[in-house]
């Protein structure tokens, strides 16, 4: 089966992708090896900086009406400091909120679908070879296998689950690695226009209001901290272990939930891989986590995943796609702009969490805070907070080119 484009993962950055190349007349294969709805780990916060985006995609009254209340003031729950301070507003576009994974994934894929994109789901890709002038993608589901061909293969399927594709990055597994975790719960104490940055022995998180009265919290625990905390527990699951060292750290977090209902069960994933890497190489564009990723301590993961999905449909939509040669000069301005628009938060957020996770260091950082507030809302400037994409035409998706200043 041959396509303009075919893109490897459904989550915010593979169906944002879809759905403006579709509208722009490609033919789009979108290929989602989960099936949806379905619960992730995530912190499911989404920027004021990415709503043009989602009312360019056709589905902002619709998010606004599920997602939870504007974030207006920040904090930190650090051991016995309950420290807030406000949220600084996006330029045009106020306050961000909070929308949960099992809802936003499967309004951006049934919209994908209706922009005219072909979905494979549940299919997985297991391969992906040079086929001439285009490449050749296997995929295959419980029952059957099949080949797609395109010119432009978009790789958009996250960076924790290892594989065979030249895009998914090698498993680690040291003592220092981040493991994520994540947990609904309902019934909490949390004042609603609040998300607190939780620091605690080993890990941070953060807790903000999603959907339907659900408290999304999520977190990041270095393996050797959780291993610890399981031992002197003498043994028990991770997230029974996660949960009491929450409880145990800090006295927000307990306020919040400790008389809280957890809605299903802790999901965990990981390790997560901080940092920037290539964002097109082997004729492969990469988008959302594989293409690079901040420390959640910023919750800047989907918003950085749809930006960067708008920023490749630009590039992609300017050029004949057939042409190896204007896909690579595509991939090298599409690497420019992705660098420009979140190379300085991811560097903010390693500084962040490299003081968070070290003893010394999260001691300083909420000393430091309790004194001066307005310190946690200049980390949520610097971590790309009011940051807007750019300026957008008053043209919809799929009416004339838009540009992006």
């Amino acid at each position: 089966m041959s396509f303009d484009a075919i893109i490897l993962g459904a989550g915010p950055a593979g169906s944002t992708a879809a759905i403006v190349l579709a509208r722009r007349g490609f033919q789009v294969a979108l290929v989602e090896k989960a099936e949806f709805p379905r619960r992730k780990v995530c912190g499911e916060f989404v920027s004021a900086t990415s709503l043009a985006v989602i009312d360019r995609l056709g589905l902002g009254s619709t998010w606004r009406s599920l997602a939870g209340p504007e974030v207006r003031r920040v904090a930190l729950f650090s051991g016995e400091r309950v420290v807030t301070a406000r949220m600084p507003a996006a330029h045009g576009a106020g306050f961000g909120r909070a929308l949960g994974r099992d809802v936003l994934d499967d309004l951006l894929v049934q919209e994908a679908s209706r922009a005219g994109a072909t979905l494979f789901q549940p299919f997985r890709a297991t391969g992906v070879r040079p086929s001439g002038d285009e490449s050749a993608v296997t995929i295959a589901s419980r029952d059957e296998e099949a080949t797609l061909s395109a010119p432009v293969v978009i790789a958009a399927h996250g960076s924790w689950e290892p594989g065979g594709l030249p895009s998914q990055l090698q498993k680690t597994n040291a003592p220092s690695d981040l493991l994520g975790f994540k947990a609904h719960f309902s019934g909490a104490r949390l004042e609603p226009d609040l998300m607190p940055l939780l620091v605690f022995p080993g890990g941070y998180g953060g807790m903000v209001w999603a959907d339907r009265g659900r408290l999304s919290l999520s977190l990041c625990i270095r393996r050797d901290a959780l291993a610890a905390l399981r031992k002197e527990a003498g043994g028990g699951s991770a997230s029974d272990a996660v949960h009491r060292h929450l409880l145990a750290s800090c006295r927000g977090v307990r306020a919040a939930i400790g008389e809280a209902q957890l809605q299903g069960q802790w999901l965990a994933a990981g390790p997560i891989r901080p940092g920037m890497r290539a964002r097109y190489r082997d004729d492969v564009f990469r988008i959302g986590n594989v293409a690079g990723e901040s420390h959640p301590v910023i919750a800047e993961g989907i918003s950085m995943a749809m930006q960067s999905a708008w920023h490749l449909a630009e590039e992609l939509e300017a050029i004949d796609p057939a042409r190896r040669a204007e896909r690579d000069a595509a991939g090298r301005r599409y690497s420019r702009r992705w660098r420009a628009q979140f190379g300085a938060r991811i560097l903010a957020a390693s500084a962040i969490a490299g003081l968070a996770l070290r003893p010394a260091g999260a001691r300083l950082m909420g000393g430091a805070i309790e004194a001066l507030p307005a310190l946690l809302t200049l980390g949520a400037r610097l971590s790309g907070k009011t940051k807007t994409i750019a300026e957008m035409s008053n043209e919809r998706v799929g009416v004339g080119r838009m540009r992006l200043s």
